[in-house]
């Protein structure tokens, strides 16, 4: 017993210098940048003020937007019976699968100043400034919004509205009185959740927002272009604040347990005005999603964009004597390690928070879910602060470092939340037949739990394959990942170029997750 208990101490140690060397000693070595000379400068220059203006109206009206949208679609996969109630979510998810500049180049490409549906119905009015920067957030934020309400509606007990139909309460004082308390938890935290993405990223204004600058967009110029990491630190320390309030608000309103089986599943409404209204809802919706995508995918395949729209291979040809073979290679590399390493990290240190009884588990438990406060540009820029001249500057390892502590929390949280609803006397029955307990994790555990830990390893690989916020800081001079082809390429406005690279990470990623489902189905039929 004193041995095992060494040891859990050895590992929550481990762990512990892992999250205080990967998260808190990068940002307090930002933070320590920051002087008051240094504050008042960007207190006073022009651009500031307006930037926190328009950060804070655009990624507020976009999240009202995609929670809107996020709850009609949710609404309609789990509320009323159609069919290809898979293949609309699988389409609704799309969007997280390329990185969110590769949505502004389809709205370019469909609604720029020579855009084909610009042409097509003659449109005067400009895609640049706040719609266009509303528009795109919209696109690829959604997706997040629609998984946290779909998830939750799963799981909501159907007796009550059994209850509300024979006392003759119509359908629409149903979704007021009894749907909106249910979410109302899960709707604040898809709320924040989503701003805090939106406020903090720069791909979408960068490419659409024209002349209106955001926060995200002032600091990739002050810290990337212009290296100067005094003011981008105090930019980033602003960028915090969001997070850390979505975060303090998601950690004191925690969403209602979702237990494994519920008691009365809700029944779908199986009226034939309610499902032609969902088919036409997830239809349109499905194709204002595949409309950018599609869109760039064109274009990557155009002669010349947008004067000459005829088919050529042209630019793919370009793209890969640019080297984009090496860095899709560079990327393969850097997602399946961040992948490992990160699921087997998230998973020790979530059955040490889930099962193991100490007062060590709470700390930890806290630390782990921390990393979701840090957005990836602050990650970045606070990782070449504090990382510069280290013998893991340049390299890889800070780059996978980096994807794995910006990408943690949310692979933690799947596996914490399965690994606490298995039976908790596992490891006491293993004892007393004498099992160890690594006889247990291995011959026990692990194999209840395979399904999350592909989903985990899923997870850390797509985000991996497509982030650009904190690599575009640490990438080495080479090998580089091939997101931040995009970049490049759209400084030198070979959009075509631009275009086929975000076409060959939806591709890759697209793969990942059709492995995960295969995996899952020859998993349920060995299991039935």
């Amino acid at each position: 017993m004193k041995r095992r208990v060494r040891a859990h101490n050895v590992v929550q140690l481990c762990l512990a210098l892992f999250f205080l060397v990967c998260v808190v000693l990068p940002l307090a070595t930002m933070l320590a940048r920051i002087t008051p000379s240094g504050l008042r400068e960007i207190a006073a220059s022009a651009q500031f003020w307006p930037a926190v203006g328009n950060s804070v109206s655009t990624a507020f009206t976009a999240s009202a937007i995609s929670l809107v949208i996020a709850l009609i679609a949710a609404w309609c996969l789990e509320r009323v019976s159609i069919r290809g109630k898979a293949l609309f979510a699988m389409l609704f998810t799309i969007p997280m699968l390329i990185p969110s500049i590769s949505h502004a180049f389809g709205l370019v490409a469909l609604f720029g100043s020579n855009g084909l549906l610009t042409n097509l119905l003659h449109w005067n009015s400009s895609l640049y400034g706040f719609w266009g920067v509303v528009t795109g957030s919209v696109m690829y934020s959604f997706p997040m919004a629609f998984l946290m309400i779909s998830g939750m509606l799963q799981y909501e007990d159907g007796m009550p509205y059994q209850a509300a139909a024979v006392l003759g309460i119509p359908r629409h004082r149903r979704f007021t009185d009894l749907t909106l308390p249910y979410l109302r938890k899960t709707l604040i935290s898809a709320f924040f959740a989503v701003f805090t993405m939106i406020v903090t990223d720069y791909g979408v204004p960068l490419m659409v927002g024209g002349k209106m600058i955001t926060l995200s967009v002032l600091m990739y110029n002050k810290a990337v272009a212009m290296m100067d990491y005094s003011a981008g630190s105090v930019i980033g320390a602003v960028l915090l604040i969001p997070a850390i309030i979505a975060f303090i608000a998601d950690f004191l309103n925690p969403e209602p347990g979702q237990g494994a089986f519920v008691p009365e599943p809700v029944e779908p409404n199986r009226g034939k005005i309610s499902a032609a209204s969902a088919y036409v809802c997830c239809a349109a919706l499905s194709l204002l999603v595949l409309a950018p995508i599609a869109a760039f995918a064109l274009m990557a395949f155009e002669t010349k964009y947008p004067v000459n729209p005829a088919f050529t291979l042209h630019h793919v040809q370009k793209t890969f004597r640019a080297g984009a073979g090496q860095y899709l290679g560079n990327s393969l590399l850097y997602a399946l390690l961040s992948a490992a390493f990160g699921t087997t990290i998230a998973f020790v240190c979530a059955y040490l928070t889930a099962r193991v009884k100490g007062p060590a588990g709470k700390g930890l438990h806290l630390a782990a879910v921390t990393s979701m406060a840090i957005p990836g540009l602050v990650l970045g820029l606070s990782y070449v602060i504090c990382f510069h001249g280290t013998p893991i500057y340049g390299t890889i390892v800070i780059l996978i470092l980096a994807n794995i502590v910006h990408f943690f929390a949310s692979p933690y949280l799947m596996i914490y939340n399965t690994l606490a609803k298995l039976n908790p006397n596992l490891e006491d029955v293993g004892q007393s037949i004498g099992a160890g307990r690594f006889r247990i994790i291995r011959d026990v555990i692990l194999p209840k739990v395979r399904g999350t830990l592909v989903e985990m390893f899923v997870y850390f690989f797509v985000n991996a394959m497509m982030t650009i916020s904190a690599v575009s800081f640490l990438a080495p001079p080479s090998p580089k990942p091939v997101a931040l082809m995009i970049n490049q390429f759209e400084a030198q406005r070979l959009m075509e170029s631009a275009a086929f690279v975000s076409l060959l990470i939806l591709g890759v990623n697209l793969l990942m997750k059709l492995f995960a489902l295969v995996f899952r189905r020859v998993r349920s039929r060995r299991e039935a």
